[in-house]
């Protein structure tokens, strides 16, 4: 396990598309969403610590949620929590973690990951890391993204299209935005697209000169604080300027301006878990295609439907099919898949009657 690999763990989204068992005081991260007794961001934890220090691994959160890390991941450090005091995207984020490990180890190599995904298969993720660490490390000035091999057309993801090459790493030719249908068939036909799972690696000399480059104000502005980073004082210097940060992703800050990014097509299973229809498809189903989180489901004449509730809440459905039934705290949500591109706008319903604290 090399002391020069780091982990950054982006851990600040509300994910309300799984309202309302992910609400803005509690988002999905935190939640046991596959009922197996951890959380998306313990599980992510582990992945990452099997071939990262456990030292060497930091999350980034908003303020609000930075006790939520302390509790679910005790082994943490409290400067390795990186508390953002504004919600300001992918980019801003992502280069001031850069410029704390680059402080800490001006030799380290980098992985960027969501908090939320799940994945199969982790020996297959472990190799494709330890390919794409050993690259950039040898390559400082390359950007290194794990791309996965679509298994459908679908519109939800933005695309990544690569040149054809007999290389596991292939250079990147385009990112492109999330296609309509047809569109996406024609990504599938060509064979030289994948999906954008926003899994990044990199050395930190390379991130560091790709956001010079690519973004020379923002670049100055976490660059001022560069004396207090791992320091005592980071706090309050992120607290009066971070705020000033552009709100930008890191894909169109720097990715999408660079002519040094690479994509290994990654072939292990991953669902970024991003709606209720993404965790059905993920959870083991029953001979009803019933899919039941903590439940205990009498199900008559009912299938095809996400069942998530309190440990061990009796539940009793009759002729419902293609439904997400959901209990959370003091909320019971009942609406048809269909139905849960809406969700926002359901939410947002239930806080204009109920309040702020249901959402």
């Amino acid at each position: 396990m090399s002391k020069n690999r780091y982990a950054v763990i982006m851990a600040g989204g509300v994910g309300s598309r799984f309202w309302p068992v992910s609400k803005q005081k509690f988002p999905k991260q935190f939640h046991d969403m596959l009922g197996i007794g951890k959380s998306l961001l313990q599980m992510t934890y582990d992945r990452l610590c099997t071939t990262i220090p456990v030292d060497n691994i930091l999350v980034l959160t908003n303020a609000d949620y930075v006790e939520l890390v302390k509790k679910q991941l005790p082994l943490m450090q409290d400067t390795h929590i990186v508390a953002e005091p504004a919600m300001r995207n992918t980019a801003p984020c992502i280069l001031l973690a850069a410029l704390k490990i680059q402080k800490m180890n001006p030799d380290a190599t980098m992985i960027v990951a969501p908090s939320d995904h799940y994945i199969e298969e982790e020996h297959l993720f472990n190799e494709n890391l330890e390919t794409a660490f050993d690259h950039c490390s040898q390559n400082h000035h390359d950007l290194m993204t794990l791309g996965i091999t679509p298994t459908s057309p679908n519109t939800g993801y933005g695309y990544i299209e690569f040149e054809p090459s007999s290389n596991q790493v292939k250079k990147v030719k385009q990112f492109r935005e999330k296609p309509n249908l047809e569109t996406a068939k024609e990504f599938l036909a060509k064979g030289t697209f994948l999906w954008n799972a926003g899994i990044f690696i990199w050395h930190v000399d390379g991130v560091v000169s790709a956001f010079a480059k690519a973004q020379p104000a923002l670049t100055t502005l976490f660059k001022n604080g560069y004396e207090v980073y791992n320091t005592t004082h980071e706090n309050e210097w992120l607290e009066e300027n971070y705020q000033k940060a552009e709100n930008i992703s890191v894909d169109y800050a720097i990715l999408e301006k660079s002519n040094h990014v690479n994509v290994i097509p990654a072939h292990f299973s991953w669902n970024d878990l991003g709606t209720w229809g993404s965790l059905y498809d993920k959870l083991e189903k029953n001979s009803d295609n019933n899919a039941i989180v903590n439940s205990s489901v009498t199900a008559i004449n009912s299938s095809n439907n996400i069942i998530k509730t309190d440990t061990n809440k009796k539940v009793i459905i009759q002729g419902l099919e293609n439904y997400i039934v959901v209990d959370e705290d003091d909320v019971l949500m009942i609406i048809p898949k269909t139905a849960e591109q809406e969700i926002k706008q359901i939410r947002q319903s239930a806080i204009n009657k109920y309040g702020d604290e249901i959402g």
